[in-house]
């Protein structure tokens, strides 16, 4: 390795000098490659084993791998959900000294894939929904702290399950600028737009592929994201007038923005000169409600639906053991000692990887759901956890790094049909669902 290599990073891993940065990424051996699924890009891609972790290194000019690592740690500090800069390395040459790109390392997010990787044989409509409704909320995100994307795409994305749903994570921000005095209404129309038309032709590059439902409309689906945008946007943003009578109005308003998972900082109150309207107006709003809430009661950092569907569980403990006079923490220790670690922990070892503890979590309880409508009576929840384990768990990828050839097809098991109509279940399974209702056929 030559001595003009030049590696930025704000905590240095000093195993980074092992690689092979003498090398076109291109040509790296393949001992150094972590063969993970990845987005479409416009420059070179490729995933590295670092000190136990897996890295992510684009090769790109100085110019843009200096700009977006700095980017990068910007949003990291405004807390939004983006993946984790490492380092840049420049000064790069070959063998013969010839000059070699420079590039940029971020850490690879872990129980997260790329919108290509989230179907089995064809992407379902519903998915596809979803994964636009969490690149609306993710947007507006970016928008609400005067952040303009440029190149608004499910490519530049990344998905981590959510109980249900999907949270957004930003993976590529060459193209982002930093407004500090908020966009213009036209700059956040133009990211829609760009939005708009890359889902679309990313959508329809699936079907070019046979990779989709045939029920699926690319272009009404690029569409959603407007839809969701401007309704989650007007929500947060927007003014609403009212009688002075109907100062009830202000605390239901916070409550919607609680529940879609923000928190209002600041909320201006205004009065007409009757003194007889009050026109209120969020000014400071964070997302993250749940997460907040529930990180300060257990501390655990999960998604937001996870965080929303843990509290209720939370709630119902509480509730089942008439807890309901006693300090909300106590309780919650309580509850993370009694139910949430003791699950987490009867999860086996060579399980573990397969989704994140919250996710886990999440999943049980819909499981324990089905085999109480199935069997039609309450069923116990270690005796779902011994259910989820056996037959819905050991059949899942893992996630929290999913290996597979770069090129393969990711597959999930589905059930064995004996005639139309019927499935099989699985061997020693008690359940008689119909395949319909298996929610392991959903992504």
């Amino acid at each position: 390795m030559t001595g003009s290599l030049s590696i930025t990073a704000a905590s240095p891993d000093p195993a980074l000098l092992d690689l092979p940065w003498r090398e076109p990424l291109a040509e790296w051996p393949a001992r150094y490659i972590a063969a993970l699924p990845k987005g479409l890009s416009r420059h070179l891609v490729r995933f590295a084993h670092l000190s136990g972790h897996v890295i992510a290194i684009k090769e790109t000019s100085e110019e843009f791998a200096r700009s977006e690592y700095e980017m990068l740690r910007t949003l990291q500090k405004l807390d939004v959900p983006c993946v984790e800069p490492l380092a840049v390395i420049t000064n790069r040459t070959d063998g013969s000294g010839e000059p070699l790109d420079s590039v940029l390392v971020t850490r690879h997010l872990k129980f997260s894939l790329p919108y290509r990787a989230l179907y089995s044989q064809a992407l379902r409509p519903e998915t596809a929904t979803r994964l636009v409704d969490a690149l609306a909320v993710l947007l507006v995100r970016l928008h609400t702290i005067g952040f303009f994307w440029g190149d608004v795409s499910l490519s530049n994305t990344l998905f981590r399950r959510d109980a249900g749903s999907f949270a957004a994570y930003l993976v590529d921000a060459e193209t982002g600028r930093l407004h500090p005095g908020g966009l213009s209404n036209g700059q956040r129309e133009h990211d829609l737009e760009i939005a708009r038309v890359n889902i679309a032709g990313e959508l329809m590059d699936l079907e070019a592929g046979g990779r989709i439902d045939a029920s699926l409309d690319p272009v009404a689906v690029s569409e959603g994201i407007i839809a969701a945008y401007r309704s989650l946007w007007g929500e947060l943003t927007g003014s609403e007038s009212f009688s002075t009578s109907e100062r009830w109005r202000i605390n239901e308003r916070v409550g919607r923005l609680n529940e879609l998972g923000f928190d209002i900082g600041e909320l201006a109150i205004t009065t007409d000169e009757s003194g007889r309207r009050v026109r209120i107006q969020p000014k400071v709003v964070d997302a993250g409600h749940h997460q907040r809430r529930l990180l300060r009661l257990t501390g655990l950092d999960v998604e937001e639906n996870q965080a929303r569907r843990l509290l209720n569980d939370l709630d119902s403990y509480t509730l089942a053991f008439d807890k309901q006079q006693l300090d909300e923490e106590m309780v919650a220790h309580e509850w993370v000692m009694r139910v949430f670690e003791p699950i987490v922990n009867a999860i086996p070892r060579e399980l573990k990887g397969k989704l994140e503890p919250a996710e886990v979590f999440h999943q049980l309880l819909e499981h324990r759901w089905f085999l109480s409508q199935n069997e039609m009576r309450d069923v116990p929840l270690a005796e779902a956890l011994s259910s989820y384990i056996q037959h819905v768990l050991r059949f899942r990828r893992d996630e929290a790094a999913l290996f597979n050839p770069p090129t393969g097809t990711l597959t999930m098991p589905l059930p064995v049909v004996d005639e139309p109509g019927s499935a099989v279940q699985p061997a020693g399974s008690d359940s008689t669902a119909d395949a319909a209702d298996d929610w392991r056929d959903r992504v």
